[in-house]
This record gives structure tokens, C-alpha cells and sequence, in this order.
């Protein structure tokens, strides 16, 4: 229920960041009186900050033709701004476009220099970075930086730096973008920024973070987003990212049920924004890790349908599916598509998994060395590690067991540090198939333990029964049942040989290879080709390096 005076009682709610009611408040007082174009500006950002995007678009655009009339131009101007940035970011782009060309039809006819100019630098800036042209985006957002400068404007000074940062990112310039995204924070803590521009900073930084595998200022940065989204229970735009993010760093730590309900909370959230894509992606992969497959399968696809490429977590979903040749297919056009640094190293570690469980060392080989270069531009821990422990991976491929060893502690330590369990377990594992390798059996079968411990405590499925399968004694009979032709195949399995280049040693064709594995991996219990190296190891079919 309103009070006598709604107009005062929603000015009164919007200053102490009650976004609710004072929408409630100063649409009321609109029904009494229409509102003039300053409090039409108020329920607008309240309208929005509660989701109310219908609303706050309304509002806007009576705020601008009142501005308008009055001869306020550059308010007016501001109002078409951040009018088409509501429809850009609901993916509504002919309707942002119109209204940003709208604003500027008004600055050019009365040729007023003013804020709003640098404004609406923001919009062409933003399509620039997107299109891969950060040159370009960096010197619109330096006119902004200017502009924000002469007319002592703390929010566009925000936006400046915050796209400056995103370009210099994006130009590999990563500590210079990072100083400047460091800088919009101390500007968001100081209280110096507008609400809609702080979610925008804090979201827009977090990603530039995960981007450059920055996880340390991404957990921060995530943590004061969800300080500043719980002072203010009704917000709801910046909320459902802030859930994405922390179930990410929540999924990191081994916080799995926790993140997948974040995850599951965002969903519902974000609703139809763009943004649910990354929420659904969220989703899809806990629920493959956990082994929900037909849940994951859904999650991908709803993903996929908000705009986010569902990768690599569908391609790892078909390789525990058994659907190798589906993952190839998705894994050559993704990263085929995929140009930059930091994408590539994000699909990379998939690649050599997928490579290597085809039986193709030479490829798990040339990714797991472009991993690792990338890995040294960066220097970021998180991607060390996934270098080190793709890099182990290829070594125990190649027979060299003692280098893999050395690799894959350095994995596992870093994956330590950063608290990141499963990872740490993963590595575990092939710390595991390495101590066999090189004949200290008591040791591998104490790092088996150790992994799957945690994957009985993260409710890794897949993961945890791929270890059991490692710990299962022995089948019964002579080399496992094996049949003379069957040792001969596994011999060359363990040896790192691909299918192709076993048929050529054995005279065989590709089909015949082929079935001779599926059948020493029914006889010996296992599902994958280092499962079955492991144990022809272990049971002397060859015999370890020394």
C-alpha cells in the first residue's frame, strides 16, 4: 500500500537503494501526477534494477521527450543511451540501434558538445572489442576516457576505464588491462559510480578475469559482487550473474552441491537475458561431472540456445557417452573457430583427452605444447596446471613415465594450492598409472586411494568409477583371459600405439584392432586405453622402464 505522498516517500526509497519500492512508490505517484523527467529517470534504474524491464524502457523514453521539450539536451541525449543499452542487452539490437541514432540525430541538430557524445562512443566501442578489433575499441574508449575528464563524469570515467581495460586485455597487454579494471574497483568501493553502472563493472571485470585465468581476482571481485547484491535483496539484473560466478568458483573448490544450486538459481533469474546461457552451461557441467548425463545433455542445449557455445562440456559429455567420433567431429569445428589465445586454451586440455583417448599421441602431443605456451604468456596458475598435467598425460602416452611423474606433481601441487579438488584428484590418478609404470605399486595404489576418496566426496561418478576400475583385482585366468593375438594388441596399446599404427605392425585392419580392444577391455574390467596400460603393468605383459 502507497502513502499520502508517493512521490517523497519513492525519492526517499531510491536513495536508501530500496529498488522495489520506490518503483512502487514513484509509479504511483506517475498515476496521481505525471512525473517530471528527473523522478521518470528514478523509476527507470528502479524499474530495471527489479526486472521490471518493460517498465524502466517506458520510462526512459518519456524521460527523453521530456527532456527533449524542455531543451535539455545532453539529459535527453543520456536517456536514448542508456534506453538502447536496456535492448542491447536483451539481444534487441535494431530497437538500441534506432535509439542510439536517435540521441545522436539530437546532439548533431543542436551541436552541443556535452557528456552524452562520449556516451555514446560506448556502443561502437563494445561491437569493436566484440569483433575481435580491440585497436579500434581502445581509441573510442580513450575519447570517452577524455570526454568523462573534461566533464567530470565518475560513470563515464567507470565505463572508460572498464573498456579500456577490456581492450588492452583483449591486445595481450594483460597486467596494463588488469591496473585499469583494479582502478574501476576502487572507484565502485569509493561509492563514486551510479547502481546500473556497478553491476555492469562488476560482471563486465569478473569475465575479463576468467578470461585471462585470473582466478584469484575473479574470486574477489565475485565475492564483493555478492556483498554488494545482498545489501540490496531485490535487485534482480546483476544478481543471476553473480550467482553464475560464484557457482563457478564454488565448482572450482569442490563445492558441488552448493554450486549447483547457485547454478539453478541464476536459471530461473536470468530468465530470457543473454546471460543464461552461461547459467545453463554452469549447470551442464556439474551435472556431467556428478554423471547425470541426460541432465547435462538438457543443460548444454538450453545453453546453446541463449548464445553460449556449450564447449568443451558437450564434447567431454560424448566421450564418456562412448560417441568418440561425435566428439571429434564438434572438437575440429570448435577449435577450428576458435582463433583467440584464450579460447583455444580453454578447449586445448579437452583436446588432448579426447586425442589421446583415440588412440592419437602425435595430435595430443602438438596441443598439449600449444597448452603450454600459452600457458607461459599468461602465467596464470590455473592454466599452468591444466598445461603440466596435459603435458604428464602425453609423456605417460610416450612411455617416459619418470618425465610424466615430474609434470604431474607440478600439476598437482598447483592444482593444491588454488584449493581446486578435483583437478588435484584427476591428477592423482595418472600420478598413479606413472608410480606403476616405473614398478612402485604400493605407491600408485595410494594415490588411486587418495583420488578416489575425493571423487566419493565430490559425487564424481564417471571419475570414480574409472578409479575403481584401477583398484579391481585382477580377472581370473592366464594374462587376464587374454588370448595370444590380445596380448599382442595390448602390448602396443601400452606402448602409446594408435589403432591405425598397431594394424600396420600387426598386418590387420583398422575394424580388426578396433574389436580386439573392445574385447581386452571387457575381459580386463576397464573402459579406457590407460586403464588397460595400467594393467598390463601391473601384470607383467611389459615390463616397466627402469
Amino acid at each position: 500500500m502507497t502513502t499520502a505522498d508517493p512521490l517523497k516517500q519513492g525519492r526517499k526509497a531510491f536513495s536508501r537503494r530500496a529498488w522495489t519500492a520506490a518503483c512502487t512508490e514513484l509509479s504511483a505517484a506517475d498515476r496521481q501526477l505525471p512525473l517530471g523527467p528527473a523522478d521518470l529517470e528514478r523509476l527507470a534504474v528502479a524499474a530495471y534494477l527489479v526486472g521490471r524491464d518493460d517498465e524502466s524502457a517506458d520510462a526512459w523514453a518519456r524521460a527523453y521527450r521530456a527532456y527533449a521539450d524542455e531543451g535539455d539536451v545532453d539529459r535527453a541525449a543520456l536517456c536514448g543511451f542508456h534506453l538502447g543499452m536496456g535492448f542491447m542487452n536483451q539481444g534487441e539490437t535494431a530497437r538500441a540501434g534506432g535509439w542510439f541514432a536517435r540521441a545522436e540525430r539530437l546532439l548533431d541538430e543542436s551541436g552541443l558538445d556535452c557528456i552524452a557524445r562520449g556516451y555514446l562512443l560506448v556502443p561502437d566501442a563494445l561491437r569493436s572489442l566484440m569483433a575481435g578489433e580491440a585497436a579500434t575499441a581502445y581509441d573510442r574508449f580513450s575519447r570517452l576516457t577524455e570526454m568523462a575528464d573534461r566533464f567530470g563524469d565518475p560513470d563515464a570515467m567507470a565505463l572508460a576505464r572498464l573498456g579500456k581495460g577490456q581492450a588492452l586485455i583483449a591486445l595481450g597487454k594483460t597486467g596494463d588491462g588488469l591496473a585499469l579494471l583494479d582502478e574501476v574497483m576502487v572507484a565502485i568501493t569509493a561509492s563514486e559510480v551510479s547502481p546500473v553502472n556497478v553491476g555492469i563493472a562488476y560482471c563486465a571485470a569478473i569475465l575479463a578475469c576468467q578470461e585471462v585465468f585470473d582466478q584469484r581476482r575473479a574470486q574477489e571481485w565475485t565475492a564483493a559482487l555478492t556483498r554488494w547484491c545482498e545489501a540490496q535483496p531485490d535487485l534482480v539484473p546483476y544478481r543471476g550473474q553473480c550467482l553464475v560466478h560464484r557457482a563457478e568458483i564454488m565448482q572450482l573448490h569442490g563445492e558441488w552441491s552448493d554450486a549447483l544450486d547457485e547454478a539453478v538459481r541464476a536459471c530461473e533469474r536470468l530468465g530470457r537475458r543473454p546471460a543464461a546461457g552461461m547459467a545453463f552451461y554452469a549447470v551442464g557441467e556439474l551435472h556431467r561431472l556428478r554423471g547425470a548425463l541426460g541432465e547435462a545433455e538438457d543443460a548444454y542445449r538450453q545453453a546453446g540456445q541463449h548464445g553460449r557455445e556449450p564447449q568443451p562440456g558437450l564434447v567431454l559429455l560424448r566421450l564418456v557417452q562412448g560417441r568418440l567420433d561425435d566428439a571429434k567431429a564438434m572438437m575440429r569445428r570448435v577449435l577450428g573457430e576458435a582463433r583467440d589465445r584464450v579460447s583455444r586454451a580453454r578447449l586445448l586440455p579437452a583436446y588432448v583427452e579426447l586425442a589421446l583417448a583415440g588412440g592419437d599421441a602425435v595430435a595430443a602431443r602438438a596441443a598439449a605444447n600449444e597448452l603450454s605456451q600459452i600457458a607461459t604468456e599468461f602465467g596464470a596458475p590455473l592454466l599452468h596446471a591444466a598445461a603440466a598435467r596435459a603435458n604428464g598425460h602425453v609423456l605417460l602416452t610416450e612411455a617416459d613415465p619418470t618425465a610424466a611423474l615430474a609434470e604431474l606433481r607440478t600439476a598437482w601441487q598447483t592444482w593444491h594450492e588454488i584449493d581446486a579438488p578435483y583437478e588435484a584428484a584427476r591428477t592423482r590418478v595418472l600420478i598413479g598409472l606413472a608410480c606403476r609404470r616405473l614398478g612402485d605399486l604400493d605407491s600408485a595404489e595410494m594415490e588411486f586411494d587418495a583420488a578416489r576418496w575425493m571423487f566419493q566426496q565430490l559425487g564424481a561418478g564417471p571419475d570414480l568409477a574409472g578409479v575403481e576400475s584401477l583398484l579391481r583385482p585382477a580377472p581370473p585366468g592366464a594374462a587376464g583371459g587374454l588370448t595370444a593375438r590380445e596380448v599382442e594388441v595390448l602390448r602396443l596399446v601400452a606402448a602409446g600405439k594408435t589403432n591405425r599404427s598397431i594394424a600396420g605392425d600387426l598386418f590387420l585392419s583398422d575394424k580388426t584392432v578396433a574389436r580386439h580392444l573392445a574385447n581386452i577391455f571387457g575381459k580386463l574390467g576397464v573402459s579406457t586405453r590407460s586403464a588397460a596400460t595400467a594393467w598390463a603393468y601391473e601384470h607383467d605383459v611389459v615390463q616397466p622402464h627402469t
